[in-house]
């Protein structure tokens, strides 16, 4: 009897329970991104170098074949350690639009260090005519441009799955609970162990990928972040300092005062 009684008094909330999950699970709000420990989000922040390198690396045979980078030149990649033969070699491997010449026509010439990272696609209607209406967006600034970018950026990488049963997938869309909605237009960009052969030889997990695009991602956006956070330590050393100065000198000005 007993028994009996304690199993009707949890039934009600064993079956919220399982109705929550069930909501969660057919949920189209996205998930909080996972939350990463970063090298440049610290208060000494820094980029690690070696693996901004190999995020350039995806970025370049992953990403680009859809998204820009308009506002990085090919010359800041030698803030991220490459030499500026490597950097002239990378910006040859592409040509631009450039003009006019003494005719007054455009021509194409191999890209230069100066030149911006070429775009994929000559114009947005061009981009979207690819991509099934969708306009995939520069990546620039996207790690500024999301909440908890560098975050967001790792979470919506290796969140791509299965759609639970019964959650309606529009044509074309791909599942993840990391973006609005949880059905994206990209496919997964990172599918295999391995995808990219880096040339340092670090073996590239599908997470270690993840991991280097948003370390170059986030030195594309905040280039200046080592700088700044040096600054910021420079000046409230300064200002603890002055503090202490200013303490003795109002001590000593005003001691033969009661």
């Amino acid at each position: 009897m007993k028994k009996l009684f304690l199993i009707l008094l949890l039934l009600p909330n064993i079956l919220l329970a399982n109705e929550s999950k069930h909501d969660d699970v057919m949920s189209t709000a996205a998930l909080h991104p996972k939350q990463m420990k970063w090298e440049f989000d610290s208060i000494f922040g820094r980029f690690d170098r070696a693996s901004a390198q190999r995020g350039y690396q995806v970025y370049k045979e992953v990403c680009a074949a859809c998204h820009s980078l308009k506002l990085v030149s090919y010359r800041n990649l030698q803030e991220i350690g490459f030499s500026e033969d490597e950097v002239k070699q990378i910006a040859s491997e592409y040509l631009v639009t450039d003009g006019p010449n003494d005719e007054g026509e455009m021509f194409e010439r191999a890209a230069l260090p100066s030149d911006k990272f070429v775009s994929p696609y000559a114009n947005e209607q061009a981009a979207r005519s690819v991509n099934g209406g969708a306009y995939p967006p520069d990546l620039s600034l996207i790690t500024k441009a999301r909440h908890d970018g560098p975050n967001y950026v790792y979470s919506l990488l290796t969140g791509f799955e299965d759609a639970p049963e019964g959650f309606v997938m529009s044509e074309g869309k791909n599942y993840n609970k990391y973006f609005e909605g949880r059905q994206i237009a990209m496919p997964a960009p990172i599918t295999d162990d391995g995808q990219v052969d880096y040339k340092d030889g670090t073996y590239a997990t599908k997470e270690q990928m993840a991991i280097d695009v948003v370390n170059f991602l986030q030195w594309a956006a905040e280039p200046e972040t080592e700088h700044r956070k040096k600054m910021g330590i420079r000046t409230m050393i300064f200002l603890g300092i002055l503090f202490f100065i200013l303490i003795a000198a109002k001590k000593a000005v005003w001691k033969n005062i009661k």
